[in-house]
């Protein structure tokens, strides 16, 4: 996919834990994990907008636009 979610660099950037984050956000620790690892299809805007407000960002922080191309190659280097 091209959208990549950069939660888990924002969660560290404001040293907040997945538990603190997801009470905040008022979001399962199960979804909010999922989020994080970038295994997500779909985010709501609620959903974002909390997530923006707790963690003090805008949504370009949390989300970016990789071309497939260098996508495979981060997955493949993640490997």
């Amino acid at each position: 996919m091209s959208i990549v979610i950069n939660l888990d660099v924002m969660m560290a950037r404001r040293k907040i834990g997945l538990t603190e984050l997801a009470k905040e956000v008022d979001i399962t620790m199960a979804n909010l994990s999922i989020l994080k690892n970038n295994k997500a299809k779909a985010v709501r805007f609620t959903t974002l907008n909390a997530i923006c407000k707790a963690l003090d960002c805008q949504p370009g922080d949390i989300l970016e636009y990789v071309p497939e191309e260098e996508g495979i190659r981060i997955s493949e280097e993640g490997i």
